[in-house]
């Protein structure tokens, strides 16, 4: 007579962190997709694109804001061959601009062009309303609804 098939037990405590993780992983998925279909239709970006606009804007509190590109990948947590290969699409379009730092040759800095900070602000209202709509409709949902409101009460430091 065959074994019984064997079961893996989970303890509760495994069995709650899974159910969170799966429940976080799937708030962000229903953002990042929702996000993305309003950019694409809109503006033509996708969200990692956003991303990278975004970050690289931030470093503009005057002349010369830039990123390393090794900065700009961990800022938008992606591969730096990804980073590198989503910058090169940005700049086809002319939306930033890569040079070498002018004190460390073997530095590669990124920089966000006008056209790209004006492509980003036509962007944000966009993103920022895509956004809500995405955690107004994952609040309805009970196993997200904890998180959403854990995300709401986000406040980042000025």
């Amino acid at each position: 007579m065959p074994d019984a098939p064997h079961h893996i037990t989970t303890p509760p405590a495994g069995r709650a962190l899974a159910q969170g993780w799966c429940a976080l992983s799937s708030l962000h998925g229903r953002l990042e997709t929702h996000i993305e279909r309003a950019l694409q239709a809109r503006h033509g970006l996708s969200v990692r694109e956003f991303s990278v606009l975004d970050v690289l804007s931030r470093q503009h509190d005057g002349d010369g804001g830039h990123l390393q590109m090794k900065q700009l990948a961990d800022s938008v947590v992606l591969s730096q061959s990804a980073t590198t290969r989503l910058v090169t699409r940005l700049e086809d379009r002319g939306l930033l601009s890569r040079y070498i730092c002018p004190s460390d040759r073997r530095g590669i800095y990124t920089d966000v062009s006008a056209e790209g900070l004006k492509l980003l602000e036509e962007a944000r209202p966009t993103n920022d309303a895509a956004l809500r709509e995405a955690l107004a409709d994952a609040a309805r949902r009970p196993e997200l609804a904890p998180l959403v409101a854990a995300v709401e009460g986000l406040s980042t430091p000025r």
